[in-house]
């Protein structure tokens, strides 16, 4: 899944971030005693995140959950096609921006075909013919090259995060085509479908959470931080000094 993706247009998104931070204001000042070291703001995270929850618990998910039940699989299944394609683009870039030449190709070729033979995409003809997807955002260029992750971090409405990734947010917002669509409606009916067409794909994964996992909050962590760990090193990532905490090279 990505972790990144628009969710509100921006007068919606300063009134919910307001409304964060004055429900984080009221969580308390209460700190986490010996925090994770990749979590030295884990006190302010939890207040996000428990905002994120309820939040998700009062509109994302029912709006997911209606999505899912009344629209069909195969239409579903064309708008990730879509979205995707889009994804493909600036994965490209990011893919020649990391010298991964292979995969730029990969991603060119990818976007090409869906784009001209896949009726822009909601048709995913690249896969059938076995041209694999490489996803790459500006936060894994950085991590490529050099900038390390820095400490986790929960940010309202879009969740977790590093600080490397949420100074590559900007970016990769620039960098996606469905902002550079010329009509604001479009647009953002495009970043709105985006986040429910996300969320219902998690459906599954977040109520098996629910059931498993007994520190949501520390599951989510630890489950994010490998995620795009293996995602900067393409899944192979180096061994981490037991003293240090940092990669051994």
């Amino acid at each position: 899944m990505k972790a990144t993706a628009p969710a509100a247009t921006r007068a919606s998104m300063r009134r919910v971030m307001g409304i964060g931070l004055v429900l984080l204001a009221c969580h308390g000042c209460a700190t986490v005693q010996a925090p994770d070291p990749r979590d030295p703001l884990e006190s302010f995270n939890r207040g996000v995140f428990s905002f994120n929850e309820g939040l998700d618990k009062a509109v994302l998910k029912p709006v997911a959950t209606v999505y899912r039940d009344v629209t069909p699989q195969l239409v579903r299944s064309g708008v990730g096609n879509f979205l995707g394609n889009l994804d493909d683009a600036w994965s490209f870039v990011n893919s020649l921006l990391q010298f991964k030449l292979r995969d730029a190709v990969d991603n060119f070729m990818r976007f090409g075909v869906n784009t001209t033979f896949g009726l822009f995409g909601v048709l995913d003809v690249a896969s059938e013919m076995q041209i694999d997807r490489h996803s790459e955002d500006f936060g894994q260029t950085l991590g490529a090259w050099g900038f390390g992750p820095g400490a986790y971090l929960v940010l309202p409405v879009f969740g977790p995060s590093t600080f490397r990734d949420t100074a590559a947010l900007p970016v990769d917002f620039s960098g996606d085509l469905a902002s550079r669509a010329g009509d604001v409606p479009t647009r953002n009916s495009l970043r709105a479908l985006n986040v429910i067409d996300t969320r219902a794909s998690l459906l599954g994964l977040s109520s098996a959470l629910d059931d498993v996992a007994l520190d949501k909050y520390s599951f989510a962590r630890d489950a994010f931080l490998q995620r795009r760990r293996n995602a900067v090193y393409d899944g192979n990532p180096p061994d981490i000094d037991p003293v240090t905490g940092n990669d051994i090279r």
